[in-house]
């Protein structure tokens, strides 16, 4: 039964079930998402944006947006970092530690992403500070999404493909003239060119 049905305010400091799942699964998220840009593992941060977009995934199924949530797995989860490790595997990434993950610009993107969270807070909040959202109906019906994604924003969605595959593609450019390089420097190809 809903607040509004029994006569009774729904308020901040009687949270649901749901919200409160919500909430716990959120600062888990939250959570991978730090360990995922701070860690100087580049395999070990991809693996962390998995457990990222899968809190995402399950935070869309708290807010009874079942096809978004299973879009957000497949796609985001299933095939971009997918994509991510085999960049990684392609380009011969350190494995371990890697000194290139480290810089003398973190305090500047510590200060830069602060205020830019502070921002989002600040207008997240303020848009929707009194709206309540009924979890007791279905809010994200398939239809309305597919109508709206392939309505207004094929572009984008084209647009995020090709870059995608123009990634894969740099991988694997990248890789070929990495193994070009190492193939001129054996000995047998220096005695192969006297």
């Amino acid at each position: 039964m809903t607040p509004a049905a029994t006569g009774t305010a729904h308020g901040f400091l009687s949270p649901t079930g749901v919200e409160i799942a919500f909430l716990l699964v959120g600062l888990v998220t939250f959570g991978a998402a730090i360990v995922t840009v701070t860690t100087k593992q580049l395999v070990h941060a991809a693996l962390w944006l998995i457990v990222t977009l899968g809190g995402l995934a399950v935070e869309y199924l708290l807010l009874t947006a079942e096809f978004i949530a299973w879009v957000q797995v497949l796609i985001y989860v299933g095939s971009v970092v997918v994509l991510l490790l085999f960049g990684l595997m392609l380009t011969r990434a350190p494995i371990g530690r890697s000194p290139d993950a480290d810089g003398p610009n973190r305090p500047v993107a510590l200060g830069v992403a602060l205020v830019s969270a502070a921002a989002l807070v600040w207008v997240v909040v303020d848009a929707f500070r009194t709206t309540w959202i009924d979890l007791d109906t279905v809010q994200g019906d398939t239809a309305v999404t597919g109508s709206v994604l392939f309505r207004h924003w094929v572009l984008p969605f084209e647009a995020l493909s090709v870059l995608l595959l123009a990634a894969l593609v740099g991988a694997i450019v990248l890789s070929r003239r990495k193994n070009a390089a190492e193939r001129a420097t054996t000995p047998a190809a220096r005695e192969g060119n006297r």
